[in-house]
């Protein structure tokens, strides 16, 4: 195929022949023909095919260098395009937003990162470094704008700055943005591109690393990590010790980071905690021991602390982090405690034997005052002042023998926490309790109001039961009030698995806010009654928690009590 070259050159020499010929015809024809004509048509056609060689020649070379022309248009085109492909791909790959900023025309541009990050659309995003300067969080515009202004009057030699950008939505995100300039010949700044990466997670990361420093350094417990591995069967090396660690040990850390905390170990540490622990780092888990430990100094002190294992994220272990506490206190108190347990079960033990003896020893006289005093009760006594002796020892000495045998329940409830149980019908228990205390009521004649067709049986025991009722209703008509009617209500009701026995009277009651704390203790005493022992109530919560239930009251000053009684059924 002929070029463009050689066609352009024919076409000359067509041309340039055929007009060539016909201007010769033309002068023939008015001219009378001589052969200096055709000389002269001769050298014009060796004329035009010179030119047509010349012509040739120019035109080749022009081609070969529009050709090389083209091929650099091509290649830098070519440059262009795979640039930009590259900045496309780099945007994508770093998630980056570039930004670019045409100084003197105040124009600004953006690509697709202020939209994907920031959640702006093509609309919303401004033309100018106005648009861009209102978005930056009010706390930090300012800082920012000075370092920026300072890089392009070219005070400083690199930009880069951290900063909050405001989002779509009007959430703020932390942003690093660095920037360059484009100069002119004159070295005047007119472009700078940037690009804005968003670093909010690590942000928020880093602030959680700070906190966590704060907590390790303010810590009062130490702290200490080490290396993963162990050689030579000792705990890992010492990388770092927080300053409670130096306070409890008296090592400051460049004294013991590289160490092992072997160095710890003395005469009486607890070899088998050691051995515990050694274990632990072997298979890679949490261990907790307590050993005795040595100070710089040499000085022994208590400690209790934990071994946890730091996995990367493979799964391989990359440190150990140790809490240790100094409980040389804690031990002491402990070691206290435990020779007050065995003072307090010895001085238990010698109390319930004392009691046996006393209760044992004191019933038999008690028995024979008893039988002495129904003996002079039939012989007539003439002496006024002796009667009234032998009235009141006779109510001192039943008034003892209560007192001993209410003691005696006491110790046998104390000393057999676990009693038998059945079920009881409370109608009989009350029929019971009302028999005992026929005399009392039929003198007082209180109203009494029984509701037990919720709960007829009761699996408790039998015993326990009618004494606690009568406890209660003998304390109810003894702490009756003087102005009005002693009204009882006993009422039993079934929750779920619970029996609620509820014992309500209108007598004096007891000021709470004094003695709550007080009202079921031994030989305690909320009314001055002579014959008042400070023992029922006692005896009520023993009983009842006993049987594995709970008592609770309420109680108001000339109103009235309220005991409520919860036992399992």
């Amino acid at each position: 195929m002929k070029s463009k070259t050689l066609q352009i050159t024919l076409i000359y020499i067509i041309i340039s022949l055929f007009m060539a010929i016909i201007c010769h015809k033309l002068l023939t024809n008015y001219f009378s023909p001589t052969e200096n004509y055709n000389l002269f048509l001769i050298k014009d056609i060796f004329f035009i095919l010179a030119t047509g060689l010349v012509f040739k020649y120019i035109l080749s070379k022009n081609e070969v260098r529009n050709r090389s022309v083209f091929e650099k248009l091509k290649q830098t085109n070519e440059e262009i395009k795979e640039s930009n492909e590259k900045y496309d791909i780099v945007a994508k790959a770093t998630s980056d937003t570039i930004w670019d900023w045409k100084i003197q025309e105040d124009s600004l541009s953006w690509n697709r990162g202020i939209e994907g990050v920031f959640g702006y659309n093509q609309k919303e995003v401004g033309k100018t470094s106005k648009w861009w300067f209102d978005k930056i969080h009010p706390e930090d515009s300012i800082r920012m704008s000075i370092k920026l202004y300072s890089f392009i009057e070219q005070k400083t030699e690199k930009w880069q700055d951290q900063y909050r950008f405001r989002c779509a939505d009007g959430s703020y995100k932390y942003v690093l943005d660095r920037g360059f300039l484009l100069k002119d010949e004159n070295g005047r700044a007119i472009r700078m591109i940037g690009a804005i990466q968003d670093i909010t997670k690590q942000k928020e990361e880093e602030q959680r690393l700070k906190l966590l420093e704060t907590v390790i350094t303010q810590s009062k417990d130490s702290i200490l990590i080490t290396e993963a591995n162990s050689v030579d069967r000792k705990i890992p090396k010492i990388v770092y010790v927080n300053p409670a660690f130096s306070q409890m040990s008296g090592y400051q850390s460049n004294e013991i980071i590289g160490k092992s905390p072997n160095i710890f170990k003395g005469p009486k540490s607890d070899s088998d905690e050691l051995k515990k622990l050694l274990r632990a780092i072997k298979n890679e888990e949490e261990c907790l021991i307590e050993t005795i430990s040595y100070t710089k100094q040499k000085e022994e002190y208590w400690v209790r602390f934990s071994m946890i294992p730091i996995f990367n994220n493979e799964g391989v272990i990359s440190h150990w982090i140790s809490i240790q506490r100094d409980i040389t206190d804690e031990k002491k108190l402990e070691t206290e405690k435990e020779h007050l347990i065995r003072e307090l079960t010895q001085n238990n033990k010698d109390l319930k034997q004392f009691s046996y003896i006393t209760s044992h020893n004191l019933r038999a006289p008690l028995s024979n005052l008893i039988g002495l005093l129904n003996l002079i009760e039939d012989i007539p006594v003439n002496n006024t002042e002796l009667e009234e002796i032998i009235t009141g020892f006779t109510k001192s000495t039943h008034l003892l023998n209560e007192t001993i045998n209410d003691l005696v329940k006491v110790i046998i409830i104390k000393d057999n926490p676990s009693m038998q149980k059945e079920e009881v019908s409370l109608k009989e228990v009350f029929e019971n309790v009302f028999s005992q205390l026929s005399f009392q009521i039929e003198l007082h004649k209180p109203i009494i109001k029984l509701k037990f067709d919720r709960v007829p049986l009761l699996n408790t025991n039998k015993a326990y039961i009618e004494s606690i009722l009568l406890n209660l209703l003998t304390n109810s008509i003894k702490y009756k009030s003087e102005n009005r009617k002693l009204k009882i209500s006993i009422m039993a009701e079934q929750i779920d698995h619970k029996a609620i026995l509820t014992f309500k009277d209108n007598g004096i009651g007891i000021d709470l806010e004094r003695n709550r704390d007080k009202v079921f203790g031994l030989y305690q005493r909320f009314h001055n009654y002579p014959d008042s022992k400070g023992l029922g109530l006692y005896l009520v919560k023993s009983q009842v928690e006993t049987m594995g239930g709970t008592i609770s009251i309420d109680s108001e000053v000339n109103k009235g009590t309220t005991f409520t009684i919860t036992f399992k059924n």
